[in-house]
């Protein structure tokens, strides 16, 4: 699967705890995301169009009205990142 270097970064944080927080219009139509890492950073390359591209590939699914993860698929579709930690 092609996938972006956004779309890989939101994944790479999402898969190691991350979220997705969406912001809702009166309508419950999605006008702002958010992506938040485990430990509490904002990752600034997650754009309301990379969370549509995400979600149209079922890539990132929410439940029971909770913040939005990546799914089993978005996992197996992530690729291997070094992890920058000391």
């Amino acid at each position: 699967m092609n996938i972006s270097k956004t779309e890989q970064r939101t994944l790479h944080v999402l898969t190691r705890g991350g979220a997705i927080v969406t912001e809702k219009d009166d309508k419950g139509k999605i006008i702002a995301v958010n992506c938040v890492s485990r430990e509490g950073w904002t990752l600034a390359d997650c754009s309301l169009g990379v969370f549509k591209k995400l979600k149209t590939r079922r890539l990132v699914a929410s439940s029971n009205g909770g913040p939005y993860r990546a799914t089993q698929k978005g996992r197996r579709a992530v690729r291997a990142q070094l992890d920058n930690r000391a």
